[in-house]
């Protein structure tokens, strides 16, 4: 877990209504603040170049672009993360620095390969099938490569407890796409909606550049053993299936609802229900919160108790470690309500805002209908998220994979018979998958608690293991006596005197 920094740090430990706040504002920047400049700079583009009087035809195929590239990013980048992150904390851990950037360029390949097996296939469909144009589609496919680039270098970013790195550059990257935007259509007179898609895929190369030569130039040393960390994949092969069902069933609910009767195909390629995968974002957007107060919470707390336990473990006394263990579990019970309470507020307000103020903007109907059973699920979700992250402290992979494979199937299956209720329910599907999954997980939490010192204590081994052939078991032969053995012996010794 990446450091907040000192200011941050400083700011909540005053504990005074203003510094709070000044602290919820700088985690927020330090947080989410890409995902939130990737919004505002799209929505300065729709007013500045006008894109509401853009053919609806246009408008559809790049909306449907976006979507898909933001999505299948995100789900083709998502094995990849947690498992190198692993390797990585272990080599910072050896104090081997020269095994992070060959890591790094060794990720890069295999990502970059998987996501391009992903996007080809679907690309060329596109084109061929769809009738989209080779210009529209390549440029759709380099977008879509340049944002997994991106998401994949900001994990070593993360590595570098510099958050604000990561800001910086996306804000570099927006501008470059709000600029180039303006250039294409006021000045070169281009069509719009390509404007806005080839803006966007240079801003995110221009974004991947800046995390790529960053990273370059803070792991300077290189080992050259460029994919040590594919052993990681065998070893902790429930971190990449973790990640992956998490992501996955973060839309899954998505995915089934595009089999709508009324769901809306683009140039025979793209697939999708607006009013669903509005309602989505939105309901997303009203619980992100929760991400910056569980981060906070986490790193200014539960870190410490984390660390004295384990300083406890490997010097302290019996009772030192129970102590130690016991502050280590209330806070984290404390800490999970904390983050209930806190999002529950924000998430009230920001939901009676959202009833208020969307149909000003043109948001009702279905999409009101919709959003306050997701609403509602993504609340749960992002609370599910905080316990996968606690299973991930106490290294207990098989507890966040039973989670999320509970949260991936529940959502799917009930999301899938939910198309045939009234939509107002569209998103119980949501809501049941993810507190299925944090129930799951929170048992799981309690199971670690009762098994924690067997889990510390009990993982070694004494006697090495080895993987050979077996000795002959064999001692004597079955016609001997052991006293004929003994004799025989005895004669051999006194020989050899």
């Amino acid at each position: 877990m990446a450091s907040l920094g000192k200011t941050i740090h400083k700011s909540f430990e005053k504990k005074t209504i203003s510094s709070t706040a000044f602290g919820m504002i700088l985690s927020t920047m330090t947080t989410i603040a890409p995902m939130f400049l990737i919004i505002g700079g799209i929505l300065v583009m729709y007013n500045l170049l006008d894109y509401s009087n853009v053919i609806y035809a246009n408008r559809v195929l790049f909306s449907s672009s976006i979507l898909y590239i933001f999505i299948f990013g995100l789900l083709t980048t998502s094995p990849f993360n947690s498992v190198i992150s692993r390797y990585i904390t272990d080599r910072i851990f050896e104090e081997r620095y020269d095994a992070i950037l060959p890591c790094f360029y060794g990720g890069l390949f295999l990502n970059l390969t998987f996501s391009s097996l992903v996007g080809i296939p679907f690309y060329l469909y596109a084109h061929f099938a769809g009738g989209i144009g080779a210009i529209y589609v390549f440029t759709c496919y380099m977008a879509y490569i340049a944002l997994c680039l991106t998401f994949y270098s900001m994990l070593f970013l993360s590595i570098t407890k510099d958050y604000g790195k990561i800001s910086l550059f996306f804000a570099i990257g927006i501008t470059v796409t709000v600029l180039l935007s303006l250039l294409l259509v006021k000045v070169l007179r281009a069509e719009t909606g390509y404007s806005m898609l080839l803006s966007i895929a240079i801003g995110f190369c221009t974004i991947a550049i800046c995390e790529c030569a960053y990273i370059k130039g803070y792991f300077q040393g290189n080992n050259k053993r460029y994919f040590d960390f594919l052993a990681y994949f065998k070893t902790y092969w429930q971190l990449p299936v973790t990640n992956f069902l998490y992501t996955l069933g973060m839309y899954i609910h998505n995915f089934i609802f595009w089999t709508m009767e009324d769901h809306i195909v683009v140039k025979n390629t793209y697939v999708c229900y607006p009013p669903y995968d509005m309602a989505t974002c939105i309901a997303m957007f009203t619980n992100i919160s929760a991400s910056v107060i569980l981060i906070a919470q986490i790193e200014l707390h539960f870190h410490e108790r984390y660390k004295a336990y384990s300083e406890a473990v490997i010097g302290g006394r019996l009772i030192d470690i129970t102590k130690a263990k016991n502050r280590m579990f209330s806070l984290m019970s404390y800490q999970l309500m904390d983050v209930v309470r806190n999002q529950f507020t924000i998430s009230v307000i920001i939901y009676l805002l959202c009833m208020v103020f969307l149909p000003m903007f043109g948001f009702a109907g279905q999409i009101t209908e919709i959003y306050p059973c997701l609403a509602a699920g993504y609340f749960v979700i992002f609370l599910l998220y905080s316990c996968i992250i606690f299973l991930y402290y106490f290294n207990d992979t098989t507890g966040s994979t039973m989670t999320t494979l509970t949260f991936l199937i529940v959502t799917g299956v009930i999301s899938y018979f939910a198309r045939d209720f009234q939509p107002i329910w569209y998103g119980i599907g949501t809501f049941a998958g993810a507190f299925c999954g944090w129930t799951v997980a929170y048992f799981r939490l309690r199971w670690v608690e009762r098994n924690l010192d067997e889990h510390i204590f009990c993982q070694g081994e004494l006697i090495p293991s080895r993987h050979e052939r077996m000795p002959d078991s064999k001692v004597y032969p079955a016609d001997d006596t052991p006293e004929e053995t003994a004799q025989e012996s005895n004669k051999k010794r006194r020989k050899r005197a």
